[in-house]
């Protein structure tokens, strides 16, 4: 099964890899829909560690964190941040949280203790990048109500 998933992901990888006018790093897997990337969080139960902007989803309390997805930022949350974030999510942690709500005793991310990458295929990974994208409003930051604003 990993071996599948990694063929099917090089596959799909490899000719997306040429830089073109929709990604300036070069990366871009096919669109997803994002009606099914609703259904992969669901199944995949990401719901019990996250909370997503504008979603009435039930979590399930077997997270040990809360981590909320989606709402008004000051600066995009990319295809390839939210890529990355998913299936390497020690790359790059969420700004705001305290490290011991986040990170096993060994310092990597909690949700490398689901194995996403064990048991997701590759079309639920770009549904879910479809469904988590069209969460976030991003908004200037003169009018975005915190001081800080993150680069």
């Amino acid at each position: 099964m990993k071996r599948t998933i990694a063929i099917l992901l090089s596959a799909a990888i490899l000719p997306a890899c040429l830089p073109g006018p929709e990604s300036a790093s070069g990366f871009r897997l096919p669109d997803g829909d994002a009606d099914r990337g609703l259904q992969a969080f669901t199944d995949l139960q990401c719901h019990a560690c996250h909370s997503v902007e504008r979603l009435d989803l039930q979590r399930t309390g077997t997270g040990a964190a809360d981590v909320k997805l989606g709402g008004t930022t000051t600066r995009v949350k990319t295809y390839g941040e939210l890529v990355t974030s998913i299936i390497n999510p020690s790359h790059k942690l969420a700004p705001g949280y305290r490290p011991e709500e986040v990170l096993t005793e060994g310092g990597e991310s909690l949700m490398t203790l689901a194995r996403l990458n064990d048991v997701m295929t590759v079309q639920q990974l770009i549904d879910l990048v479809a469904f988590l994208q069209a969460r976030y409003e991003v908004v200037p930051p003169e009018t975005y109500p915190y001081r800080y604003v993150y680069p």
